[in-house]
């Protein structure tokens, strides 16, 4: 079978098609002929290198989020499943087979594609989790920092269906704020927070997708009792010492916390994810999909994010598919 593994760390010319031995299932595992793979902000960082401390190595294939076919299981699971369409959360996505773990198995309305499972699949559970995290309720002021992505795009939803008294987002172009205002979006921000005349002055809840050296500056933006939550972080680490802001304004009582989609059990994955995916199927929740582009241009995919082209999901899909 066609694989994409990461046969250099850095740039996405580090990425190279090769061919595999079709894999087996192991006890609770399937094996899914994929249809759909999710491309995200975690692959570009594991593709770079950011993430070798965790064990990452040259030679390791992308792709945490899948949708397709199951075609073989092992021992311990229900063969009922094969044959049926699923969504899995699992690693090696990046092929025309990949294997996933039973437990993480969620099939697929009739109505939904897979394309469409793998762009609000694990955008959606972080995006949740991650207002949940925040201790989001009914009426505050969200900013959503880095909204034009997959994980912005179903923030910015769930907060509006959450009952927000306010949206914001950060972006960088008049196109995309167009399209998050059409997405509920009631205020747009540029990339450094500012603009935005009619904007709140301060913010309950920020859910950082970026990150990077300008993560600190948004500790100005909270409200007393504000919680920020970083769920990613595409612009890389932020400074050693950014929490000295948080210290500078210590009487605002702020918080800072990191969210991990890791930290969440299988089972309350499962049980969200269903819930987005039903919410999808009856039209109250929208996925944006960018581009669907063949396996074999992961390249040029992990290119387009690296551009800042990308509003939305890119996905790809093998061949015939």
């Amino acid at each position: 079978m066609k694989a994409v593994a990461i046969q250099t760390f850095g740039s996405p010319e580090g990425l190279a098609v090769i061919d595999l031995p079709d894999p087996t299932p192991a006890d609770g595992q399937v094996l899914i002929a994929t249809e759909a793979i999710g491309v995200g902000g975690g692959d570009a960082m594991i593709r770079s290198g950011a993430l070798a401390a965790y064990g990452f190595k040259e030679g390791h294939i992308l792709g945490g989020e899948i949708a397709g076919t199951v075609a073989a299981v092992g021992d311990g699971v229900d063969t009922s499943w094969i044959g049926q369409r699923v969504w899995a959360f699992t690693g090696g996505g990046y092929a025309e087979q990949a294997i996933a773990p039973a437990a993480t198995l969620l099939p697929l309305p009739a109505t939904m594609s897979a394309v469409d499972a793998v762009t609000l699949g694990s955008s959606g559970a972080v995006a949740h989790f991650g207002l949940r995290h925040a201790h989001f309720a009914p009426g505050e002021s969200v900013l959503v920092r880095g909204a034009a992505g997959g994980i912005g795009i179903m923030t910015v939803q769930l907060a509006v269906r959450g009952g927000a008294g306010a949206v914001a987002v950060t972006t960088s172009s008049a196109e995309r704020a167009d399209r998050l205002r059409k997405l509920g979006a009631t205020h747009v921000l540029d990339r450094a927070g500012e603009g935005g005349a009619d904007a709140p002055a301060g913010y309950d809840v920020i859910i950082d997708i970026v990150s990077g050296a300008d993560l600190p500056s948004f500790f100005a933006k909270l409200n007393p009792n504000g919680r920020m939550v970083a769920v990613g972080a595409v612009a890389g680490d932020p400074p050693v010492d950014f929490a000295m802001e948080m210290f500078a304004a210590f009487q605002k009582s702020m918080s800072f916390a990191t969210f991990s989609a890791n930290t969440v059990t299988a089972p309350d994955r499962r049980a969200v994810t269903a819930e987005l995916f039903a919410a999808a199927s009856r039209g109250e929740l929208n996925t944006v999909v960018h581009e669907v582009l063949p396996l074999e241009q992961a390249v040029l995919a992990h290119q387009k994010m690296g551009a800042g082209e990308v509003f939305g999901r890119i996905v790809l899909a093998p061949s015939g598919n």
